[in-house]
């Protein structure tokens, strides 16, 4: 597997794109959907104040919100960082919901750092562009 290519965030603030965004077990909808359990013990999880980043390349999640959502892991990748190449986790099924479009996605396990980043494969995916403007932060259609 190639690597994964996780910013050096040390010194960005000019530009930066910040959203809200949904995620959810895909899995635990789809029980949900089926009957074997109610809706209300869906796990999900709105985040605030994530950074979108054209320089990673998966949706990447901080250790606790995996394990609040109850993730699967589906393998693991070499994912270059600025502390150097290191092993990281992949885990399957998380429904991702920004700006009224969903689609599931893999997420990459950040155990560095207590925030969540966007990159580029979902980006692309649901179809939005980063904006940048003078005081406005978000996606465009």
């Amino acid at each position: 597997m190639g690597k994964l290519v996780l910013p050096n965030l040390q010194g960005k603030q000019m530009g930066q794109v910040i959203v809200t965004l949904t995620v959810t077990n895909r899995i635990d909808q789809v029980l949900a959907q089926r009957g074997f359990i109610s809706s209300g013990k869906v796990r999900s999880y709105i985040l605030d104040d994530v950074l979108v980043d054209t320089s990673a390349t998966l949706l990447c999640l901080p250790a606790s919100i995996i394990s609040q959502l109850g993730l699967v892991q589906g393998g693991e990748a070499q994912v270059e960082t600025a502390a150097g190449v290191q092993q990281g986790r992949i885990f399957r099924d998380v429904e991702l919901s920004i700006a009224e479009r969903q689609e599931t996605f893999d997420c990459l396990e950040l155990t560095e750092v207590p925030y969540a980043l966007l990159g580029v494969t979902p980006i692309e995916v649901l179809g939005l562009e980063p904006e940048l403007k003078i005081g406005i932060c978000g996606f465009y259609r």
